[in-house]
């Protein structure tokens, strides 16, 4: 009987606990029960926020590059680099998290330091880029990002339009002679949880503008615009999988730089190295902040336990809060889900003492699974 051994493969919960903290926890919390079980940690994320951090902690380096953020300001962004593949998060240069607290500016923020990062990784010999995107505090199009990258977005006066989405509805030329030719001979996989197109009713303004500030008319001006940007750059990508990921960053990677669109999960597994790890389990536990209706399309716990599942290994996942049904955990191959929110009912105290309270999940687990 092969000896068992555990793969920690969670993602973040956020607002509490980074994926690596989670791992840490959960390896704490079997050991005070098992403490002769091997454990085995392997962070993991799905594009989003956390993605260089996982790549760091499965062995990449941590690169680090000055570049523009999202209003305008430098901020430091950091991205992940092994041999010739780099890991780069546009939410590192163009997120949620460089904006002051309550402090939108969904028309003009721009992408143009995601594209800045993508430099970076050029410069640093990558030729396979990983391009997570999500937590964006921008909806440009990847204009913004191809402008960093040598692209010209021009008006009718021949002037550079201004950042942002909002912009782009003076925009009369595009031209992409200047792009920098080292791109034409990277891999640039386009990692993401998110499906949408980049405008219409499931589009992302409509779908993701109203979580970075925009008003009820600030969404139909930035979809009339995104609209208007893709008949002047081409609209036969403007409807694929991904176009509409971060503000349409997806839209701007698949149309003007050759990327190609993969589940972000998916991706990340085969870059993290999850496969030879899994050979090694004899039991997976997985998770994130909130185990819902979302985590079934395409979040980072459903992509591990479904290529669990495919090799016949358990899982079971641990989680902030359980708002699924036994029945549907079921299907996506989930056994059991150990929740905080059963140990402290509170949910800010739960947040507060989401370490201590998932050493406590994982002692469960420990003692259902492991003894």
């Amino acid at each position: 009987m092969k000896a068992a051994r555990v793969l920690v493969a969670a993602d973040k919960f956020k607002g509490s606990l980074t994926a690596v903290q989670v791992a840490e926890r959960v390896t704490a919390g079997l050991r005070s029960i098992a403490p002769e079980v091997a454990v085995e940690t392997l962070p993991v994320a799905d594009g989003g926020d956390g993605t260089v951090a996982a790549a760091v902690a499965a062995g990449f380096e941590r690169r680090e590059a000055r570049v523009t953020g999202p209003l305008g300001d430098p901020v430091t962004a950091a991205y992940a680099l092994r041999d010739t593949t780099a890991v780069v998060e546009m939410a590192e240069a163009s997120g949620l998290q460089h904006l002051p607290d309550g402090v939108f500016a969904p028309l003009t923020a721009t992408t143009y330091g995601s594209g800045e990062l993508l430099l970076a990784a050029l410069e640093a010999g990558a030729r396979t880029i990983v391009f997570g995107v999500g937590g964006s505090a921008t909806t440009d199009g990847g204009a913004g990002m191809l402008a960093a990258l040598g692209a010209r977005f021009l008006d009718a006066d021949g002037k550079p339009v201004g950042p942002g989405g909002g912009g782009l509805a003076a925009l009369v030329s595009a031209d992409l002679s200047g792009l920098d030719p080292r791109l034409t001979g990277v891999d640039l996989i386009l990692a993401s949880d998110v499906d949408n197109p980049l405008t219409g009713p499931k589009g992302a303004p409509e779908v993701y503008g109203r979580q970075k500030g925009a008003t009820e008319e600030d969404i139909a001006v930035l979809d009339a615009a995104l609209a208007h940007y893709a008949s002047v750059l081409g609209p036969d990508h403007a409807d694929l999988p991904g176009a509409g990921a971060a503000g349409g960053i997806g839209y701007g990677a698949l149309a003007a730089l050759g990327a190609r669109f993969r589940p972000g999960i998916d991706v990340m597994l085969d870059v993290l190295g999850f496969a030879p790890a899994l050979a090694r389990a004899t039991l997976v536990i997985t998770g994130e902040g909130s185990l819902d209706e979302q985590t079934l399309h395409g979040k980072a716990p459903a992509g591990v336990a479904a290529a669990a599942r495919a090799a016949g290994i358990e899982v079971v996942a641990v989680c902030g809060r359980l708002a699924l049904p036994p029945e549907a955990l079921g299907r996506a191959g989930i056994r059991r889900a150990y929740a905080l929110t059963d140990l402290e009912p509170d949910p800010a105290v739960c947040m507060a003492e989401a370490g201590p309270l998932l050493e406590r999940a994982a002692e469960s687990i420990a003692r259902d699974f492991l003894r």
